[in-house]
């Protein structure tokens, strides 16, 4: 019998490509082998100044060829109005403003405040209305960072009250640089959730401490409504480089939760075939079962416990079991 159902959102269509520049076809082919290993919920791309951010300036391009397939959720990121515009006119379902709770980084990246960000979202609610497009937003360092000290519930306080204020429900959480161990990130869900529902909550954790695929567990035990992850752990920020951007590994991801009794509704054979056809079509990516295998079925157990070892006098000994 199948467990409790996990919705999964992939991301790295938008994450990673905005950090590897790669041909609109491998884009689409990326969505397709993703659709095949029974993934429905994609953040699509960006609209966003193809200048700043070359590697997304097909995202009208990748929308058209996608949108017709059934039983897909496409959301996408954007920044101003005119990215809303664009990704209302390229049929996506929702858009999620760009917001940063740390407001140097807000300042550096888009030549805003986090203060000024959201007078602009206010704004923005009132075009989404009008254009039938379902708008969400980001709080990205919600738990801390790039570079400063952790965040907690205090911090989120004052922000989530605004944004209540304004109308958006609809909240992506990122922990954008991996501060959060799963202590935190059920401080700060609870936090939320005082102002939203759970279900409208979407929780993007990075691994760039290791916490990742502990954290999607958290995550899925508390009950939140949507989890980001992206392929092969694939994925950068341009205003970020040299370090560590993408989210957490979605095949890692998958079979953690599977393990824990949780129903994804993925085929992690197919998840592992995509992450290394994408490796191999250039793209960088971390993870660990697509290295080293899938924990064994049950009835395959035994198999594992077979191997090759050379021991100090060099004599191969084959098929011994461990001990």
């Amino acid at each position: 019998m199948s467990g409790p159902a996990v919705r999964l959102r992939e991301i790295a269509p938008r994450l990673t490509f905005q950090a590897h520049q790669v041909p609109t076809e491998v884009k689409i082919e990326l969505v397709q082998r993703l659709v095949r290993a029974g993934i429905r919920d994609f953040e699509l791309s960006s609209f966003v100044r193809p200048d700043l951010i070359p590697g997304l300036a097909d995202a009208a391009e990748v929308f058209a060829a996608v949108r017709a397939a059934p039983g897909l959720t496409l959301g996408c990121c954007i920044g101003n109005e005119r990215g809303l515009r664009a990704a209302a006119a390229a049929g996506a379902d929702s858009a999620t403003f760009l917001l940063s709770a740390d407001d140097a980084f807000a300042r550096a990246n888009i030549g805003r405040s986090t203060a000024d960000s959201l007078v602009v979202l206010e704004r923005l609610a009132a075009v989404a209305a009008e254009l039938g497009i379902a708008l969400g937003t980001y709080v990205i360092f919600a738990w801390g960072g790039p570079t400063g000290p952790a965040r907690g519930p205090a911090e989120l306080e004052p922000l989530a009250r605004r944004l209540v204020d304004i109308g958006i429900s609809e909240w992506v959480l990122a922990d954008s640089v991996g501060y959060a161990a799963p202590p935190q990130i059920r401080e700060l869900v609870d936090a939320a959730a005082r102002h939203v529902p759970l279900g409208s909550l979407t929780v993007q954790v990075h691994d760039n401490r290791g916490l990742g695929v502990a954290n999607v567990l958290e995550l899925a035990a508390l009950g939140v409504g949507t989890i980001d992850v992206s392929l092969a752990g694939s994925g950068g920020h341009p205003a970020m480089p040299g370090q560590r951007g993408g989210g957490v590994c979605t095949e890692d991801a998958a079979q953690a939760l599977e393990l824990a009794g949780y129903d994804t509704g993925t085929d992690l054979a197919a998840l592992v075939d995509t992450a290394n056809w994408l490796d191999g079509a250039g793209v960088p990516g971390l993870g660990f079962v697509r290295h080293v295998g899938p924990v064994p079925d049950t009835a395959r157990a035994p198999d594992a416990l077979t191997f090759s070892w050379t021991t100090s006098t060099n004599t191969t000994h084959e098929s011994e079991p461990a001990q």
